[in-house]
């Protein structure tokens, strides 16, 4: 893209219709939609700033890639171990009222087992599976993001998934509810 553009255009063009997509992978990083927000403000300013600098391909891996190096510079700033917002997972709460008690003891530890495992996993295999499974993105979308070749991206995606399912078949849920 020319330096000559108008920004203001450039931007509309090639960010703003990308918004959602980046609350998603926003939400599917941070958990919380209060920090998703931020972070895509922060994206969305960061991106204004070097909208200028944006030859106007692939704009949807442009704007995943200042989003993930946000959200990196985000955690490298914080302390690790802060507590969860004990107000997550309302609607879970919501939807397990439905359930009988049988149920809901399958479904709570078939979900701490996936959270375990998940948060067990080498970073390089989280980041992966938030991309492809929880944001979904294609393999080719997230490959940019991460700057990885395709074929790494779902090899790290095959292995994650596998020993999130040992983890299951370990605990003795495999295949339990909300699978």
């Amino acid at each position: 893209m020319p330096t000559s553009c108008d920004p203001h255009a450039a931007f509309a063009r090639y960010v703003l219709p990308e918004v959602d997509v980046l609350y998603r992978v926003a939400r599917s990083l941070t958990r919380h939609d209060a920090d998703a927000e931020d972070l895509v403000q922060d994206t969305m300013l960061r991106a204004f700033r070097s909208i200028e600098r944006f030859d106007g391909r692939h704009p949807r891996a442009w704007l995943l890639t200042i989003l993930r190096n946000a959200q990196v510079n985000r955690v490298r700033r914080r302390r690790p171990g802060l507590l969860d917002d004990p107000d997550d997972g309302t609607d879970r709460r919501l939807a397990d009222t439905a359930a009988g008690p049988e149920d809901l003891v399958v479904q709570r530890r078939f979900d701490a087992v996936v959270e375990d495992a998940y948060l067990a996993l080498p970073e390089d295999f989280r980041a992966v599976i938030d991309l492809v499974d929880l944001a979904g993105l294609s393999y080719a979308e997230a490959a940019a993001v991460l700057e990885i070749p395709q074929g790494t991206v779902m090899s790290r995606l095959h292995r994650g998934r596998k020993r999130i399912r040992e983890a299951l078949a370990a605990a003795g849920v495999q295949g339990g509810a909300g699978a």
